[in-house]
């Protein structure tokens, strides 16, 4: 029998061969990047729910170390809704700049640190690899400014406190004074608002022993409201005003705290009568922006029963 000689049409290897031999070269490489991805990925996912302080954190500082190398480095921070939170105080919090590892902080510990802020109510930090940061941000809206105790902050509408600097620009939100206020204002102010011509002419809200409200006018009259029945006594006041003026006489308080009778003290009334104050509460309130207190007047029944 002849042998084949070599280099031979019998010795190349079928195209089959060829083919398997070919993804074999660029499955070792995609395999061993695969592995890296793994591993990397399941590092990821270790250190993100570490605890702060906790070794495994420092593996997540290594980890970012190592994975900056090939690239994985902070491009771009997007911040989202932000319209009054500081923005150097939002970029401490973040604690991530361009340039440092992406995989090197804590998104967690970024977002926890970022609703420390009082403007921020709620906010979430995402990696988008291969290198952007996205803060998205929803923040406190103003609702009224609270005094007390002499000073000015921002509230919002659970009475949260949003800020205690640069009150001034959000002056023409309501105010609202003393202890108790803030968590209380809310139904009251809307009940303001839906009576126009009653928040027109209201300068502040002021809340007396955390219970009840008064009513401090512009033009300087207390209005005392009913514990309880704020809304009720409103809807009164608006409609003794539409028929008698009530809110243009020159009046130093008007007592809506009796059910069926309105008491009021006119202005330059001196007299201290202690059998004035229907409920008999504790003397003097605060007056928002006086700064002291006030003994309450006495008190001059005009309207016996409730207007029919």
């Amino acid at each position: 029998m002849k042998r084949a000689p070599r280099n031979s049409v019998q010795d190349r290897p079928s195209k089959r061969s060829l083919l398997l031999r070919r993804v074999k070269r660029h499955l070792r490489p995609a395999a061993w990047i695969a592995c890296g991805l793994v591993v990397i990925a399941g590092g990821f996912v270790i250190v993100r729910t570490a605890a702060p302080g906790s070794s495994i954190m420092t593996l997540q500082e290594r980890l970012g170390g190592m994975t900056a190398i090939t690239g994985l480095r902070v491009t771009e921070v997007l911040i989202e809704g932000r319209a009054n939170t500081p923005e150097p105080l939002l970029r401490s919090a973040i604690g991530v700049s361009k340039g440092d590892p992406i995989l090197g902080f804590s998104v967690e510990l970024a977002r926890q640190r970022i609703e420390t802020l009082t403007w921020v109510e709620h906010a979430t930090v995402e990696r988008r690899l291969p290198g952007t940061v996205v803060v998205v941000l929803q923040e406190r809206r103003p609702f009224a400014i609270w005094q007390n105790q002499g000073k000015f902050v921002l509230i919002d509408r659970a009475g949260q406190v949003v800020a205690n600097q640069d009150v001034a620009q959000f002056k023409h939100l309501p105010l609202v004074v003393g202890v108790g206020a803030p968590p209380a204002a809310a139904e009251l102010l809307d009940a303001l608002t839906d009576r126009p011509l009653l928040a027109a002419r209201t300068e502040a809200a002021v809340r007396v022993g955390a219970r009840r409200w008064n009513l401090r006018m512009k033009n300087g009259a207390d209005v005392m409201l009913p514990e309880g029945h704020e809304i009720a006594a409103l809807d009164r006041l608006l409609q003794l005003h539409q028929s008698q003026s009530l809110l243009d006489r020159p009046l130093q308080a008007i007592d809506m705290r009796l059910g069926d009778r309105l008491v009021v003290r006119p202005k330059g009334d001196a007299k201290g009568d202690p059998k004035g104050d229907p409920r008999g509460e504790a003397r003097g309130e605060i007056q928002p922006g006086s700064g002291g207190q006030t003994a309450p007047p006495s008190m001059t029944p005009i309207i016996a029963k409730k207007p029919t």
